[in-house]
C-alpha cells in the first residue's frame, strides 16, 4: 500500500491516490469528514478555517460504500481558490496582475528560502504553496480511511495534546483508547487533563496578543496491534523507525520518542526494560510498556506510545527580519495567514500518518487484496503468536 498527495493550499484542490488498498472494506463518509472538521477545530487556530468547511470526495476505487481493490481516488476542494483563482492559474502567463502576490521576504523557519535555492523559484509562493500545511488536510483523510480499515481488524488508535508552550495537559498517561477519546472530546484543545483548559485558554490569548505562537507536544496510543509486525533483520523494515519517519515527515514536526524516549537515556536498565509475563489465557505479554510496544524494531503485542514535539508555528503576526531576494535588504519576513498555534490539528495529523504507516505493513504483512482474507489471517496469527 502506499499513497500520493498534490495540490498547492490555495489551488483549486487537494488529490490524494491510495494504492494497493485492500477490497471490501466499508467506508464511513460521515466519519472521514467529521475528522476533517476536527482538523479545522481547536482552540488557537486563525481565519482561514473560518473559510474551508473541507469536505471529501471519493472519485476512484469506491462503489456502493465498499472499496474496490483499485486505486482510490480523494479530492478536497478549496473554497478559498475562488479569492485566488487568478493568481494560482495554471495556465495563464505570468503577468503584473497575476503576480501581485509575489514573495520575495522569505519567512524564518519555513521552508520559503531554501525551497527557492533549490528549485530556482524567485516568486517564493512557489514553495509555500506546497510547504503549507494545507496540505494535511489531505493526510487526515487518506489516515482517517486508514483508520476504519485498522478499526474493522480490531485495531485502535487515537492522538491527542499532551502539552502547549510549556503547561503539560496531562496528569496521567491512559493507554485505552475509547477512554482517551471520551476525555478530549469535553474540550476544544483534545487534552485529557480538564483542569488545564483556562490555563491554556490564556496562554494561546496571550501569545496571540503578542504576534507570537506556539508549539507543543502531541502522543499518539495504539491498541491490539500483535507482535512481530516489523522486523529486526535490516534497517529499513524496522516499523519503528518507519513510524518515526512518517511523523518527523509532519510539518514543523522536530521530535519524535517512541515509549519513554529521552527519558529513557537517564535511567538505569532495570528501570527501562519490560518484564516478560506469561498466562494461559492472554499468552504472552509485559508487565510495563517503557518501550512504547516496540522491541528489536517489532511491536511486542503491548500498546504503542509515541510522541511528537512540534516547533511553534514560523509566520508571526510581529515578523522577524528577513532579507528581500532582490534588494538583498534587511526586511520584515512575509506574514501569511496563520495560527497561534497548530498543535490541535496537528494531533491529528501526527495520528493519521500513523494510522497509515500500520495499515502499510499490516497489508504487506498479510494479503492486503481483500478484507475478508486478510481478517482470516490476521486471527489466525494471532492465534499462533498466543500459542508460541
Amino acid at each position: 500500500m502506499n499513497y500520493l498527495t498534490a495540490g498547492e493550499s490555495h489551488g483549486s484542490q487537494l488529490t490524494g491516490i491510495i494504492e494497493g488498498f485492500p477490497a471490501g472494506v466499508h467506508l464511513d463518509l460521515k466519519q472521514l469528514n467529521q475528522q476533517l472538521a476536527a482538523r479545522q477545530g481547536g482552540y488557537g487556530r486563525g481565519n482561514r478555517q473560518k473559510i474551508e468547511h473541507d469536505q471529501v470526495e471519493l472519485v476512484g476505487g469506491v462503489r456502493h460504500q465498499e472499496t474496490l481493490g483499485s486505486p482510490l481516488a480523494l479530492v478536497i476542494k478549496n473554497i478559498d481558490h475562488s479569492h485566488w483563482s487568478k493568481i494560482m492559474d495554471p495556465l495563464s502567463p505570468a503577468n503584473e496582475k497575476n503576480t501581485l502576490r509575489k514573495v520575495e521576504r522569505p519567512r524564518p523557519g519555513h521552508a520559503d528560502l531554501v525551497g527557492g535555492m533549490k528549485y530556482r523559484q524567485r516568486d517564493l509562493r512557489n514553495v509555500l504553496e506546497r510547504s503549507s500545511a494545507r496540505e494535511t488536510a489531505m493526510r487526515v483523510a487518506i489516515g482517517s480511511i486508514c483508520k476504519q480499515l485498522l478499526a474493522q481488524l480490531g485495531i485502535n488508535l487515537v492522538g491527542y495534546v499532551e502539552q502547549v508552550g510549556k503547561i503539560e495537559a496531562a496528569s496521567n498517561y491512559p493507554t485505552d483508547v475509547k477512554q482517551i477519546e471520551k476525555q478530549i472530546k469535553l474540550n476544544d484543545l483534545r487534552i485529557i487533563d480538564q483542569a488545564q483548559i483556562e490555563r491554556i485558554h490564556q496562554l494561546i490569548d496571550q501569545t496571540k496578543k503578542a504576534g507570537d505562537t506556539l508549539g507543543g507536544i502531541i502522543r499518539v496510543v495504539v491498541e491490539n496491534l500483535p507482535a512481530g509486525l516489523g522486523s529486526y533483520t535490516s534497517w529499513n523494515t524496522k516499523l519503528d523507525a518507519k513510524l518515526a519517519a512518517a511523523v518527523m515527515g509532519v510539518n514543523a514536526i522536530k521530535g519524535v520518542e517512541i515509549g519513554d524516549g529521552f527519558k529513557a537515556a537517564a535511567r538505569f536498565g532495570s528501570q527501562v526494560m519490560d518484564p516478560i509475563c506469561w498466562d494461559e489465557a492472554n499468552g504472552w505479554s509485559r508487565t510495563s510498556d517503557h518501550l512504547g510496544g516496540f522491541e528489536g524494531g517489532m511491536t511486542n503485542g503491548m500498546p504503542i506510545i509515541i510522541k511528537a514535539a512540534m516547533k511553534p508555528i514560523p509566520t508571526l503576526y510581529k515578523a522577524l527580519p528577513s532579507v528581500n531576494l532582490t534588494t538583498h535588504q534587511v526586511q520584515k519576513a512575509n506574514v501569511e495567514r496563520s495560527d497561534t498555534t497548530a498543535i490541535v490539528p496537528a494531533s491529528l495529523v501526527v495520528e493519521s500518518v500513523v494510522a497509515i504507516e500500520l495499515a502499510k505493513v499490516v497489508t504487506a504483512t498479510f494479503d492486503g487484496s481483500n478484507l475478508t482474507r486478510l481478517k482470516q489471517q490476521l486471527t489466525a496469527y494471532r492465534q499462533e503468536i498466543r500459542e508460541y
